[in-house]
């Protein structure tokens, strides 16, 4: 839910910078600071998405993992059910992405 709750913030980030614009302009007060805010704002809802999009695409891989992760007693145990999520997730994202996420050697 992290990546969700990036989303909403940075989307209210954005609408503050973008309200924040006129006001400042208005006020013959320098803008650099909410273009600032606004640029950032916009990476970070960019990236929240992309995020988000990735955690709710593979929900039943990350569910099974957690679901691993409860019966997992030692490191051993914990390291399996990673490996696990980890094949999941490559069988169903394409390679190029994996390869971009960096699990993945070309």
């Amino acid at each position: 839910m992290l990546p969700l709750a990036g989303l909403v913030m940075a989307l209210f980030a954005l609408v503050a910078g973008i309200r924040a614009l006129p006001q400042l302009k208005s006020a013959g007060r320098s803008t650099g600071i909410a273009v600032g805010g606004i640029t950032i704002s916009s990476i970070a809802l960019a990236l929240s998405a992309m995020a988000t999009g990735m955690q709710l695409y593979l929900m039943d891989e990350y569910s099974a993992y957690q679901e691993c992760m409860k019966g997992a007693g030692t490191v051993s145990a914990q390291g399996e059910c990673f490996t696990q999520f980890r094949d999941a997730a490559q069988r169903k994202l394409p390679s190029d992405v994996l390869q971009l996420l960096g699990t993945v050697q070309p």
